[in-house]
């Protein structure tokens, strides 16, 4: 079958910049499963563009005819099928109806009547245009806009359609607009039409003809390597966020960096915020030098190749001086004032509703934050002051001018005033970690505010009835849950979720009392360790062998669950499961009335409980001290040598003996064998089927 390479390009007003990657890579897998549903097939090489102004995917070696299934459809038996007479049953008219044909054209294969149809392929031409709809209706878009008199949607207004196949164009129309083989350069360097030749030669025709670089990735390249070029001939290195570098490669088509300046008084505003005023407000790069500090220098990424860079680079200058000046403005006029006296402020500023103020939150994260200090002997009173003050820059100048300030911002003012460096370090660190892969806080001071002050959040929200519902999660709690317990194993804390839980509904005096909030706040915080020990690699069952306890530490329930992980690993851990699963379905069907307090070793009568029993009494003492230690692999491995006894137990020993005293010691002997693993979990749990 003959194959030709496909081109498709949408032609657009400038797309939003944070999304263009994302559509693009949609774009190009909404093709692929378009193509893949009309049974077309391809070379398998399929390769996306993307611009500011368009959207494109090139599909190299696509049949021109579609590759249609033969449906096979089996039917009723011969018997069924037809009367005594011959003539079809009920059966058979209606499959012969399911199948669109009459009974006659059916045939019999194994005695049964059977349906074949082969549809005839179907040039692949004719289907592009539905192809292509489909897949621009399933683009990430979350708002989409009409323009002109059209009721026509799209993320922004299109302007031309490029469909190729072959050399051939596409008889189609997409979003109003009639394919054609015209395509746009750069809006400046190549204010004219491109009649695009071959889909094959499409990115080397916008490059050369068009001033246009159309792979994202190559473009992205560049910029990096231009960016990195710039900072070295300065003297320092470039610092490229990959989120910046993403949006700024969607904004320039032809990417030309140019380096600028700063007066260096600007640099003894912090850091953060003229980063943030370069990278937010103009998407430059910033440069550091050899030891990370600061350069007074910035680079920019011009999407013309101007005839006179140094023009350019002179309004960049001019644009970003008043951008830092207001920083420089706010962190003095902010300087001006304490922390501690722009406490009163948040009492104007509402946390939620039915939770009071943010001033409110500070009091429960202080009191919180000193109850945790204690418990991991941390400076309490470090941790009450940091956690009182840890929300005061949200009234700042600079913080409420540049968001991402917060934190850091009242690290500068804390230490301004006087403050101790572990309240600084912790009114900064209380954020972390911000998302998945982010720092933790460094200092137990810190820990102890980031924890209370996540904890207060859980605990108020789920007291006012607006716990998360499906995907729906406005104050995050899922996040605030992980970093709970990242921060609780991590930093190797012994603390109990259910006590400081406990502590935080009582800080809560607004809130009605209620005996299952903490067990339903509990529950939901330590489910997040499902996706977590997902991610590593563990088994569901694992975790929930040690869930089954019901316990409150999360650092204990990760030591239990890494030691059952390793132990099901082992050869006998099967069959330890399912002796245990055994031995849980026999005591469950007995009451504990019928089950001996202890072993009675004048009524062992068998070698085999005889040897079990007091294999049974040594490992309890040999676990007693790992158990202490909370060594719990150490435990569980040593249990692993009970495989052999137990089952020469179930092979030898009749458990239900008709004898009650000998049935009693023997249930006694299964009761002590399941509480020795349980001290570690449950892991009938692990038992397959």
């Amino acid at each position: 079958m003959s194959q030709r390479d496909l081109l498709i390009e949408i032609g657009t007003e400038e797309l939003p910049p944070k999304a263009l990657h994302k559509l693009s890579i949609s774009f190009e897998n909404n093709m692929i499963a378009g193509l893949k549903t009309a049974t077309a097939k391809h070379s398998g090489i399929v390769k996306s563009y993307a611009t500011p102004r368009r959207l494109a995917v090139v599909i190299e070696q696509l049949d021109e005819f579609t590759h249609p299934q033969t449906e096979s459809l089996s039917g009723p038996n011969r018997k069924v099928a037809f009367d005594e007479q011959g003539e079809p049953t009920k059966a058979a008219l209606g499959f012969a109806k399911k199948c669109g044909v009459e009974v006659s054209e059916l045939e019999f294969r194994d005695d049964k009547l059977f349906f074949s149809r082969s549809p005839e392929p179907l040039p692949i031409g004719s289907l592009l245009q539905d192809i292509v709809e489909t897949a621009l209706k399933q683009l990430p878009i979350a708002k989409r806009m009409r323009w002109g008199s059209s009721r026509i949607e799209f993320v922004r207004p299109v302007h031309w359609l490029v469909m190729l196949f072959g050399n051939e164009v596409i008889d189609a129309t997409v979003l109003g607009i009639k394919a054609g083989r015209q395509s746009r350069g750069h809006r400046f360097h190549c204010d004219q039409l491109l009649e695009i030749s071959s889909p094959t030669s499409y990115p080397s025709q916008l490059l050369e003809q068009g001033h246009v670089v159309a792979d994202f990735s190559a473009r992205r390249e560049q910029i990096v390597e231009g960016v990195e070029a710039a900072a070295k001939q300065l003297g320092g290195q470039a610092v490229i966020d990959p989120g910046l570098l993403n949006e700024v490669t969607a904004l320039v088509e032809k990417p030309v960096p140019l380096a600028g300046r700063f007066d260096e008084k600007f640099l003894s505003v912090p850091a953060e915020a003229l980063i943030s005023s370069m990278g937010e407000h103009q998407k430059y790069f910033h440069v550091v030098d050899n030891s990370g500090k600061l350069m007074p220098h910035f680079i920019t990424v011009s999407n013309i190749q101007s005839t006179d860079p140094a023009q350019v680079i002179d309004g960049n200058e001019r644009v970003i001086r008043p951008r830092l000046a207001d920083a420089a403005f706010f962190f003095e006029t902010d300087k001006k004032t304490r922390l501690e006296d722009r406490r009163d402020k948040l009492g104007s500023v509402v946390f939620q509703q039915q939770l009071g103020t943010v001033l409110e939150k500070t009091e429960r994260i202080g009191e919180l934050a000193a109850e945790i200090a204690a418990q991991i002997q941390a400076d309490v009173t470090h941790a009450r002051r940091a956690g009182e003050l840890c929300k005061a820059d949200l009234v700042s100048d600079m913080v409420l001018e540049f968001d991402k300030m917060q934190g850091i911002a009242g690290r500068y003012y804390a230490q301004h005033d006087g403050e101790p460096d572990a309240v600084a370090m912790a009114i900064e660190q209380h954020y972390l970690p911000r998302h998945a892969g982010d720092a933790l806080p460094e200092t137990d001071v810190a820990c102890s505010v980031a924890l209370a002050d996540r904890i207060d959040t859980l605990t108020g929200i789920f007291g006012i009835g607006q716990a998360p519902t499906g995907s729906k999660d406005p104050f995050a709690l899922r996040r605030a849950s992980i970093a709970v317990l990242q921060i609780i194993v991590q930093k190797q804390l012994t603390l109990d979720l259910r006590e400081l839980l406990e502590k935080a509904c009582a800080l809560h005096q607004n809130l009605k009392a209620d005996d299952q909030r903490v067990e339903t706040i509990l529950s939901y915080m330590l489910e997040r360790f499902r996706a977590w020990y997902q991610d590593e690699g563990i088994a569901a069952e694992v975790f929930m062998a040690v869930s089954a306890k019901r316990l409150s530490a999360p650092l204990d329930i990760h030591n239990r669950v890494q030691a059952v992980h390793s132990f099901s690993q082992l050869e006998e851990s099967q069959a330890l499961a399912a002796a245990n699963k055994r031995v849980s379905n026999i005591l469950n069907k007995v009451n504990e009335g019928d089950i001996a307090q202890s072993i009675d070793n004048s009524l062992l009568t068998d070698d085999a409980e005889k040897q079990l029993s007091q294999i049974l009494q040594d490992k309890q003492l040999e676990l007693e001290p790992l158990l202490s230690d909370r060594k719990y692999e150490q435990a569980l491995a040593s249990l692993a040598s009970l495989r052999q006894p137990v089952d020469a137990f179930f092979d030898n020993v009749m458990v239900m003996a008709d004898e009650p005293a000998l049935r009693a010691n023997r249930l006694a002997i299964l009761s002590q064998l399941r509480g020795l693993f349980l001290q570690v979990a449950d892991i009938s749990c692990l038992a397959l089927g």
